[in-house]
């Protein structure tokens, strides 16, 4: 179904969870972050970000660390108190909270207790209009007292790592966990009221199979996971350290990383879920994710695609990104000097970039081909980006008809890479990125 042209897929990409991406932040002040704070307009979603997992896998690019020490948990949780009653005091009081993200590391990795604490602490400081929550899991540390939590929170959307159902692969990545594990998780948390469950795939991972993959897929639709996100195992040791104890040469190679994503997209598709975007999956007609991506209306941020329209999203914990119309700003990532600041009353953003009038439109043209496939383009940035966009369009990867940019059906899985010619950044960064695909 798909045509394979390694040519087209050889130049790594950004994911473009955001644009102008965080491959471009500099130094920004506290002061630029407090102006965006205080003059929000619209609704306004949260996430906030716990750094901590009881178990460090090897693939894992994420922003966390051991959970081990009890007292480093709490000096965490009490800065991050502290940031919470900062940013909302410089909110204006009309500003609404229509959505609540919890992710990681793993939030789990706290105790229920803390984490009821930490939702009262949100709802004491924020306006909280009935938001929507969801939360990020670890099904191996997932224990009866935290469903209990979810359910009286009133959490309705999830996401569990599953990543793979292979044990050998399991092994390589350093995430060993039974299915017995996956299969009492979910139990738990439809019982607690979550209705809208995702699954965390991965494919490329060292030594897994085609085989490896179906059989997870099967598993998974079994298991009726309402949404499947499948990501492409993106190894960069230089970038994560960690994962220099993963041996490179066991990894799948482009072309079979290609089938693969070709497999997973095939067969979730013909199993009654319905393509969203280029790597997300979501029950065709009844998860509100397959709704927006059918009405038009799906977006991208920092977790992925959504169907959050909000126009604001504040990042709460260390590494946590905020995105406003005019400003990324993205909070200190180390945790220990993330606490210092937030402790002593300080607003702990050290890095970001203003988005330009140019940024709004190039991230706006980004955003639509990848949740839409399609977008329009002013006359200036067509005849800009004709000639980066032939190698697409020669191969019916990609056309243009009037003045809207589509991309049909086969030229999905060079999504990313289309999109990529809109970003100038792209071509001056010395940042590397991920596979295309």
């Amino acid at each position: 179904m798909w045509p394979y042209h390694p040519d087209l897929l050889a130049t790594p990409v950004p994911r473009y969870t955001s644009y102008p991406t965080a491959a471009e932040f500099g130094d920004i002040g506290a002061s630029d972050y407090r102006e965006a704070l205080s003059t929000v307009e619209g609704d306004v979603s949260l996430y906030v970000h716990i750094p901590f997992c009881e178990k460090i896998c090897f693939y894992c690019g994420c922003n966390t660390g051991h959970s081990g020490r009890r007292h480093r948990l709490e000096s965490y949780l009490s800065a991050l108190d502290a940031e919470i009653k900062q940013v909302a005091d410089l909110l204006p009081q009309s500003t609404k909270i229509r959505r609540v993200a919890f992710g990681g590391g793993s939030p789990n990795a706290i105790t229920p207790v803390d984490f009821v604490r930490l939702v009262e602490n949100l709802t004491v400081h924020f306006n909280l209009a009935d938001p929507v929550f969801s939360i990020e899991l670890d099904p191996r540390t997932m224990t009866r007292d935290w469903s209990t939590v979810i359910g009286s929170v009133g959490i309705t959307r999830a996401s569990m790592g599953v990543q793979t159902f292979a044990p050998h692969c399991q092994e390589a990545i350093g995430r060993v966990q039974e299915e017995e594990l996956i299969l009492r998780t979910v139990d738990w948390l439809r019982d607690a009221g979550v209705r809208s469950l995702n699954f965390d795939l991965m494919y490329g991972l060292p030594g897994q199979t085609r085989d490896d993959l179906l059989d997870s897929l099967q598993r998974t639709r079994i298991l009726c996971a309402d949404r499947v996100a499948l990501f492409g195992y993106a190894h960069v040791p230089h970038m994560v350290p960690r994962q220099r104890v993963i041996n490179a040469s066991n990894l799948p190679d482009q072309e079979t990383r290609f089938a693969m994503a070709e497999l997973g997209y095939v067969y979730l598709c013909t199993h009654g879920y319905a393509p969203v975007g280029f790597d997300h999956f979501a029950l065709a007609g009844s998860d509100p994710l397959a709704r927006a991506a059918t009405a038009g209306k799906l977006h991208r941020n920092f977790q992925g695609f959504t169907d959050d329209d909000a126009p604001n999203l504040i990042g709460l914990g260390s590494s946590a990104i905020s995105s406003f119309p005019t400003l990324l700003a993205q909070n200190e990532k180390n945790s220990g000097r993330y606490r210092m600041m937030a402790s002593q009353g300080m607003l702990p953003v050290t890095r970001g970039i203003r988005r330009s009038a140019d940024d709004q439109l190039r991230g706006s043209i980004i955003e639509q081909l990848l949740c839409q496939g399609r977008a329009r383009l002013p006359a200036a940035i067509l005849a800009e980006v004709k000639g980066k966009l032939a190698p697409f369009m020669e191969r019916d990867l990609a056309m243009v008809e009037g003045d809207e940019l589509i991309i049909p059906p086969r030229g999905l899985p060079y999504a990313r890479s289309i999109a990529a010619q809109f970003d100038p950044y792209r071509q001056q960064s010395a940042t590397r990125f991920s596979s295309a695909v």
